[in-house]
């Protein structure tokens, strides 16, 4: 039997539906030129979202926190996407390599020769055909060239404008003594003692890997299914007492650059990796230059990169049905909603539909602009 998409299997859950019933059809909120956002656009957004909070085991009352401050910029965030997404074909911008390349692999890290099995096991990891997911692959590497392109590059941090910053905020870079730590994570979830195994050798691995001198940051790409792959596994800094004390215990007297043996945690292996051990005090300039570098770079970028989607604002047709709004939207630009009439249906099996609540973890690596979430808390997130 064949249904009409609602999007989400947790969704018929939730309505008290079974896969078999019949579903409101699909509805569309927002126009941006030729494209369009669905209300399911915007539910498995949030999803996955949520899919990743989980992931690090924080409490419920912090996922409904970062759930409720996220969920207000989840339309805007479809529609940079989109934006991005436009103005790179208007660009004529390939990223047919970097696709095929990080297809490759994937393909070559889970050992699958035959194409027409990687193609299933693609089907089967992210809950997509291969080709929506090459193709969504696609556009999240061309959204990326165009704020590398129109937007990093011209963006330069000089070294004397590190130094006043420094000179400025020494009182922030008085603190205790802490430690600073990347993670990989090899998820276990839903797996039988075999998958266990099969993924604990695969977390011996990239460790042999790492500690034979292989950069961590890339291997966090690879590899990690943890949320925080977003920003190269980096966790907020420890002081004495927070992380959790049998992880303290393996990395607290470590030097930097340690490499910590698989852990198992809830989630499944994880690996940590020492990036510095800061001693308590007012720490020097070359200690925190790359902190410093950061701040700057968010204050300057992320303006910039405001800016830059509301000039893309200016120049594109968008609609938004009520009582939804764009929290990017450009002072003083109509978006009325002229054609509430229009509606894209859509069948699927009731097998795509559950599928549509998988995680798409293989897309974790790259981040479109206001969609992270930082987790403020100070306790160990395994």
């Amino acid at each position: 039997m064949r249904i009409l998409r609602l999007g989400l299997a947790a969704a018929l859950a939730a309505a008290g539906l079974s896969a078999g019933d019949p579903v409101i059809v699909e509805q569309i909120i927002a126009k941006v030129n030729g494209d369009i956002i669905t209300r399911s656009d915007l539910a498995r957004a949030r999803q996955e979202l949520e899919a990743g909070l989980r992931q690090r085991g924080l409490p419920q009352a912090r996922i409904a926190e970062a759930l409720a401050e996220a969920e207000k910029d989840l339309l805007r965030d479809k529609i940079d996407n989109l934006l991005l997404i436009q103005r790179g074909k208007e660009l004529n911008l390939n990223v047919d390599n970097e696709v095929s390349k990080y297809l490759g692999q994937i393909q070559s890290e889970n050992k699958i020769a035959d194409p027409e099995k990687f193609q299933q096991w693609i089907r089967e990891n992210t809950g997509m055909s291969y080709e929506d997911f090459r193709a969504e692959l696609k556009n999240n590497f061309l959204a990326q060239r165009v704020l590398g392109q129109e937007v990093y590059s011209k963006v330069n941090i000089p070294r004397r404008q590190i130094e006043e910053y420094y000179e400025k905020n020494k009182e922030s870079f008085i603190r205790k003594e802490r430690v600073i730590l990347r993670e990989i994570l090899v998820s276990t979830q839903g797996m039988d003692e075999a998958g266990v195994a099969a993924a604990e050798k695969k977390a011996r691995d990239i460790v042999a890997r790492a500690r034979k001198g292989e950069r961590f940051t890339e291997l966090v790409r690879e590899f990690s299914e943890s949320v925080t792959a977003r920003q190269g596994g980096l966790l907020d800094p420890f002081e004495k007492g927070i992380l959790d004390p049998k992880l303290e215990a393996l990395v607290w007297d470590k030097e930097k650059g340690y490499v910590t043996d698989p852990i198992r945690v809830p989630a499944g292996w994880l690996i940590l990796r020492v990036e510095d051990h800061q001693k308590e005090g007012l720490a020097e300039l070359s200690e925190v230059e790359g902190e410093i570098r950061e701040r700057l770079a968010s204050q300057i970028m992320m303006p910039k990169v405001r800016e830059y989607l509301s000039e893309l604002r200016r120049n594109s047709f968008i609609e938004i049905r009520q009582p939804w709004v764009d929290t990017g939207a450009v002072p003083g630009q109509r978006t009325d909603w002229n054609d509430p009439a229009l509606l894209r249906a859509e069948t699927v099996t009731k097998e795509e539909v559950a599928a549509q609540a998988r995680l798409k973890r293989l897309l974790y690596f790259l981040p479109i602009p206001g969609t992270s979430i930082t987790d403020t808390s100070k306790s160990s997130s395994k």
